[in-house]
C-alpha cells in the first residue's frame, strides 16, 4: 500500500482549539480507515510544523479524498507527500537508463 507523509500546521482556529487534538486525530484515523487507509504514526514536533504523520492510503485518489475530509474542518493546513521505501526509491533509480 502507497505510504504518505503529512505535513501539518494547526490554522488559528485549531490552536485556539488545541485541546480538542485527541478528537481529530482518532477523527483523522477514522477517515483514513473509512477510504482503507491505516494512520501509522503521528508525531508532534516543533519547527515549521506542528505534527507530521506517517499513512498509507490504497491509492493516491483514497488519499486524496481523506485529507480533504480531515483539511475540511479548518483545524490544519495539511502538505501531503507521496513516500517511496528505500527499495522502491532505489528499484526507480535503478530502472534510469
Amino acid at each position: 500500500m502507497p505510504s504518505y507523509v503529512m505535513l501539518i500546521k494547526w490554522t488559528q482556529k485549531g490552536i485556539e482549539t488545541v485541546k480538542d487534538s485527541p478528537q481529530r486525530v482518532e477523527l483523522a484515523r477514522n477517515n483514513l480507515q473509512s477510504v482503507g487507509g491505516n494512520l501509522k504514526e503521528i508525531y508532534f514536533v516543533f519547527g515549521k510544523y506542528d505534527m507530521v504523520a506517517i499513512a498509507e492510503a490504497p491509492s493516491d485518489e483514497a488519499m486524496g479524498k481523506a485529507i480533504l475530509i480531515i483539511g475540511s474542518r479548518g483545524a490544519a493546513s495539511i502538505q501531503t507527500l507521496k513516500a517511496f521505501t528505500e527499495a522502491e526509491g532505489l528499484a526507480i533509480i535503478n530502472g534510469l537508463p
